[in-house]
């Protein structure tokens, strides 16, 4: 069994009364072998406040009634992508990121319609499929001993509500213990560069690798502490609306079989 935590964290617009962004985390429905799943819904709307936010709600509650009915998640964001096309006739757009752990195989899957990056960490062997080159020498001592390895998934993805035919990027992997997911709003990705001329003083990918090889699995925190470095990139003054998603895979010492509580904490301060 793994211990599995969602940590989300996330701020509106400077000035902004409502956030643009929606997160949803969603539980999945059991199969026949009561073996069910959860689902963390990423949408952010364009623009900011109350239209974007709008939007972003429109389809965030889409695709939680689907997940619900148990639809797959590229059917999911395609329907969704329909849905707002129609809806908006192709005249406003909302990216989209799904992460969902199916338990029945212990899999991860990323769907993504956003050109930003999801980035996932994991701890892999060199003589697992992402080491060394065929023929690179490995000691004896190294074959056994398991790396840090950080993936940007960057594959080129398309916005929901612009074309017709929009489909995601679609990603899957095994869960393993140590591994740590991140995905985030472009809030966050562009803190900071109204005050450093189009520097970016934000490295995620470099945040995401330290709190790898930390070791640290703690959710909530990791998605905190991003959020504070992007607000401080802003001077406290988000340019944009900002939210992050994170996962992380824990080992636990629960015997399979044995019935284990969920838990969900929620903080917010009310305006």
């Amino acid at each position: 069994m793994f211990k599995i935590r969602f940590g989300v964290a996330k701020v509106n617009k400077y000035a902004v009364r409502e956030s643009g962004d929606t997160v949803e985390i969603v539980e999945r429905p059991l199969d026949t072998n009561f073996n069910g799943g959860l689902t963390a819904i990423l949408v952010d709307g364009q623009g900011s406040g109350r239209s974007a936010k709008q939007t972003s709600n429109f389809v965030a509650s889409h695709c939680a009634e689907l997940v619900k009915q148990g639809v797959r998640d590229g059917a999911v964001a395609r329907a969704a992508n329909d849905q707002l096309f129609f809806y908006k006739s192709g005249g406003v757009s909302a990216t989209l990121n799904l992460i969902s752990l199916e338990f029945v195989t212990n899999t991860l899957i990323i769907s993504r319609n956003n050109p930003l990056p999801v980035y996932l960490g994991r701890w892999e062997s060199p003589a697992g499929p992402d080491a060394e080159p065929a023929g690179a020498e490995t000691s004896p001592e190294d074959a056994g001993e398991l790396k840090p390895v950080l993936l940007g998934l960057d594959e080129e993805a398309v916005e929901l509500g612009v074309y017709r035919h929009t489909r995601p990027v679609v990603r899957q992997f095994e869960l393993t213990p140590g591994m740590v997911v991140v995905a985030f709003s472009d809030g966050i990705s562009h803190a900071g560069e109204r005050y450093n001329q189009g520097e970016k003083p934000l490295d995620v990918a470099a945040f995401v690798r330290g709190k790898l090889e930390a070791g640290n699995l703690e959710a909530s925190q990791i998605a905190e502490e991003l959020l504070e470095l992007a607000m401080a990139a802003d001077r406290q003054r988000p340019q944009d609306d900002m939210s992050v998603v994170v996962l992380t895979v824990a080992p636990s010492d629960i015997p399979a079989g044995t019935p284990a509580p969920r838990r969900m904490s929620v903080e917010i301060l009310s305006q």
